[in-house]
């Protein structure tokens, strides 16, 4: 297993079609088995160019890919700019199916009593699967008109083994403004993506940029997404006791980057940093001591307070890819990136590709984008995110 990474900030598509081309031809000696793309809407006007001038190159390849506001390739960044990233690999002895999929072609979930392999079966032909093992997935949606984050439960049903990591391609403020690669066609509707089976193991984590404060708590009364009481306390109360504990310091994130993290395993007793899934506090009604959370919450969830801020996020990547380098160095990685991190967050570019290479080796393949929403695992479910990094890592099957 080989992987190649490239980019280029060229002004003009075809030079940078060509660049980026160069660059993996390079790498892989002409050896290409997959390729993904990620474009930049400075290249607007050309995008639907892409998919065909890609595949005369690389005859044998198979291509997906999709617009970002911003691009990640080669160990660069590039945001609010002309870019265009690839990522290639050539893969022997791993099964790869592409596949397009509008959000009316959505396979509908399993009926009450239903036998779950009617669920896989629906999947599979939407997908174009062959029958075999639970495969690993890539996945590009338009976040305007896919099925939402439903289709993830859908797909985490069909396939429980499977590690589903992507983004929602961004750059455009109204449907019809963002494209989908599959490979010749450019589509602007549903999800494209690519499942991978066979001779290799992906490792994936998603990087929250969060830390706890206060102390992990039982949700004892609430109705789907509000939650009355915590510890059996009004949680506004709760919420105002623990804004009093803080330091001036954090007593002043607080106010703009307060979150809320649910332990999504329900039978864990002790509660670690990726167990949380970070949602937006949403609304507080101080009449009803009532706080509304952006996610449904379960019969007496464990829920915890949490702070985002550059250093918190920062230090949470260097932990994650420190684990990552204890063990079988990856072949390459792929990093999808909230629009809200970058530059705007650290105040600098390239500074989770650079943490990446520093912890995983300076020749380390990187490719991904920025995107409007990241998808990723946590608490060994696949969900939508916000402000994350959601990271794939791959390397040969041992």
């Amino acid at each position: 297993m080989r992987w190649a990474s490239s980019i280029s900030s060229a002004d003009e598509l075809a030079a940078a079609v060509e660049q980026a081309s160069e660059g993996i031809e390079r790498q892989l000696d002409g050896s290409c088995d997959l390729l993904l793309v990620f474009v930049t809407p400075q290249h607007r006007s050309r995008w639907h160019e892409i998919p065909s001038a890609l595949r005369d190159r690389f005859a044998n390849t198979l291509v997906i890919g999709c617009s970002g506001a911003g691009v990640i390739g080669d160990g660069r960044e590039l945001e609010q700019s002309p870019g265009l990233a690839l990522a290639g690999a050539s893969l022997p002895g791993v099964e790869l199916t592409t596949f397009h999929l509008p959000a009316e072609k959505t396979p509908d979930p399993a009926e009450p009593g239903e036998d779950p392999s009617a669920e896989r079966a629906r999947w599979d032909r939407a997908l174009g699967l062959p029958d075999g093992p639970d495969p690993h997935m890539i996945l590009l949606p338009d976040p305007f008109t896919w099925s939402g984050p439903e289709l993830l439960d859908g797909l985490d049903r069909a396939y429980p083994a499977g590690i589903k990591v992507g983004g929602l391609s961004s750059g455009g403020a109204r449907p019809g403004e963002h494209r989908l690669f599959c490979e010749r066609s450019a589509h602007h509707r549903g999800m494209v993506g690519v499942a991978l089976r066979g001779g290799l193991e992906l490792d994936a984590v998603v990087a929250q940029g969060c830390t706890p404060i206060g102390a992990p708590m039982f949700v004892t009364r609430h109705q789907q997404q509000v939650i009355f009481d915590l510890d059996g306390r009004p949680a506004v109360e709760v919420l105002q006791q623990l804004f009093e504990s803080l330091d001036d310091r954090d007593r002043a994130r607080a106010r703009h980057s307060l979150l809320l993290g649910v332990v999504m395993d329900r039978h864990r007793e002790v509660y670690d940093r990726g167990d949380f899934l970070i949602r937006d506090l949403v609304g507080v009604d101080p009449q009803s001591g009532a706080l509304a959370t952006a996610t449904p919450l379960y019969k007496n969830a464990v829920v915890q307070f949490h702070l985002r801020d550059a250093e918190t996020s920062a230090a949470e990547l260097r932990e994650l890819t420190a684990a990552r380098a204890r063990g079988p160095r990856p072949a390459a990685a792929l990093l999808f990136s909230c629009v809200g991190r970058g530059r705007g967050l650290y105040g600098r570019s390239n500074h989770d590709s650079a943490v990446l290479r520093e912890q995983l080796g300076a020749e380390l393949p990187i490719a991904g984008f920025f995107c409007n929403g990241e998808i990723g695992p946590v608490g060994g479910r696949t969900h939508l995110h916000g402000y994350t990094s959601a990271m794939m890592f791959m390397r040969a099957k041992s």
